[in-house]
Order: structure tokens, then sequence, then C-alpha cells
């Protein structure tokens, strides 16, 4: 039977960790009695600079259960960095990976199917929603309308998964490969190709904490995807470029006509409306490319993805 490592990513999980770490455990025991995965198969805990005792809690358990695995980065840099190390150090030391939030929403349960393709030939299982009924009527509609833009602007994604996913050792290492600073793990894995299939769940309610992803980030999590994997908005610029100028040649025709037919006083309102809007298009231009010219000033630098504090593991010496 193959090694297997879940990736657990955490911040400020002091409420959920040893909720998390018992369902785990629990779960990996089951499966090594099914005879699913080796012994030796661990839990990594991935600290991303939390500012709680989430850390001291990884270290204690890790004391207590050999099972147990820790990674703490130095600083926070973010779920997909944090996700992205600890799928880089699990790969040294496992056959497979699954990956999974410490808030525990996505279901543990399905595990076992997930192993099950591995063993057929998948070298990447998503994890797949199957229903939002514990969304918001808001959080339910925004997300579908994100998966919907992300597919309009080219992106590669999986409808309704999010991060939870199975990869083999042989993915993560061509994943490794993928040297750029801004990450978006939903639309880069799907480019590793390779055989892949989806599980399909219902998510939980969460236990304790907070969720670690609201609105704010959400949008930005969905203009990181979009900026990093499409350049379909540059040419949309160019495009209500023309609109403008078709619009704003239409408009000096209907003013013309009605200057010299005196339908109107030449005036100021028509004047200031057309100035605010080709202003506010100008400015939402440059903010646009602005974004993507940061990318590159980002990916040029080539500094250090995250940093890795302490590794709690088989080598470490812990």
């Amino acid at each position: 039977m193959d090694k297997l490592a879940i990736v657990v990513p955490c911040y400020n999980e002091e409420e959920m960790l040893l909720i998390s770490s018992e369902a785990l455990r629990g779960e990996l025991d089951n499966l090594i009695q099914k005879n699913k995965i080796s012994k030796d198969s661990f839990i990594l805990f991935v600290d991303d600079g939390s500012k709680d005792k989430t850390w001291e809690l990884i270290a204690s358990e890790h004391e207590k259960y050999s099972n147990v695995y820790g990674l703490k980065l130095a600083g926070n840099v973010g779920h997909q960095y944090a996700l992205t190390a600890g799928l880089l150090t699990a790969m040294q030391c496992s056959d497979v990976t699954i990956s999974i939030d410490a808030d525990l929403q996505d279901d543990i349960g399905v595990f076992e199917e997930m192993l099950d393709k591995y063993y057929a030939g998948c070298d990447i299982v998503y994890g797949v929603r199957n229903k939002r009924k514990t969304d918001t009527f808001f959080k339910r509609t925004t997300a579908q309308a994100f998966y919907k833009l992300m597919s309009s602007m080219g992106v590669k994604t999986v409808y309704n998964h999010a991060d939870f996913r199975l990869m083999s050792q042989r993915a993560v290492k061509h994943f490794s490969e993928f040297k750029e600073s801004n990450l978006f793990l939903r639309g880069m894995i799907p480019l590793i190709g390779y055989k892949t299939d989806s599980v399909y769940y219902e998510r939980k309610e969460r236990v304790a904490g907070e969720s670690k992803y609201p609105l704010k980030k959400m949008l930005a999590l969905a203009i990181e995807g979009i900026t990093s994997f499409s350049v379909k908005p540059i040419s949309l610029i160019t495009v209500m470029g023309g609109i403008i100028i078709f619009g704003s040649f239409c408009a000096f025709i209907y003013a013309l006509i009605s200057y010299f037919f005196g339908v109107v006083e030449p005036g100021w309102t028509s004047l200031m409306i057309s100035i605010w809007f080709i202003g506010g298009v100008q400015l939402l231009s440059i903010g646009l490319i602005g974004q993507y010219i940061g990318k590159i000033y980002v990916e040029v630098k080539h500094r250090p993805r995250y940093n890795i504090e302490t590794f709690l593991g088989e080598e470490s010496g812990n």
C-alpha cells in the first residue's frame, strides 16, 4: 500500500485544530485497517504564520502522535502558498497527498473513494461539491458567478471544486515545476494533465472558528485567478474602446441634429456625463493593465514564495 500524506493549511485555527487532528487521525486508522494506505501515512499541518496558539497545538499533537507532522512558515503568506509549501514538503516523504482545509467542511468520508480512483490509475482526484445547501443565497450566487466568469475568461477550472483534492507524487512533482509567484491552484492543477476524476460530497457546516475566506478575500482570489491565467480582460479594453468611439460618434451626430433643429440648448450636462464616463473607463483600463504589470514585476524578482521556519516530521529529528 502507498504512503498517504494529508496536507492541512492552517491560519488561526486554535479552536478547530484538535477537532481536525482527532477526526483525521481516526480516518487514517480506518484507511490503514482497510489496507488502503501504509501504516506510516501521516497528517501534515501547515501553520501559515498564525497569531494564536495554532502552532503550539500542532507541536503538542506531534509530541503525542507519531503520525502528526507540523510545518511552520516564517510568516503569513496566504492559503495558496501555505498549501503549496505543504504539498512540496509532503511530496518528499509520501506517495500520494490529499489536501483539505482545517475546518473539515469538506467530507473526509470520501478519502477512501479518492484512493480507490487513485489505485485505478488517476493521478488527480477532485473533491467536488454536489450541493450548496450550507451557503447563504449571496455566497451561492457569487460562487456560481465566479466559476462562470472564470470559464468565460478561458481559465480551466473544475466547477464547485476548491482545494480539496488528491494528487499522486508524480502530479505534485510536475506541479513543483510551475515556478510562478502568482498562485491560483484551482487553475494550475488542471494544466498538469494526467488522468483525473472527481468524487462528490455535501459540504458541512463549520464546527468551530470562523471562515478565513470572507467576501473581500474571495474577490481577491477571483481577480488573482483571472489575471494569472487570462489576457482576455486586456482584449476587452480594446473592444470597449471601439464601443465608446462608436457611441461618441452617434452622440456627436445626435448633438448636431439637435443643435440645428433647436431642440436643446448647447449645454453642460451631456458634456459632463461624457467626461465622467470616458474618465472612468480610462481609469478602469489603466488599473487593469496595472494589475498585469504588477504581476510581471513580482515574477521577475524571483523572490521565494515562502520561508519554512520549522518542520516536525520523520526527517526533522523531533
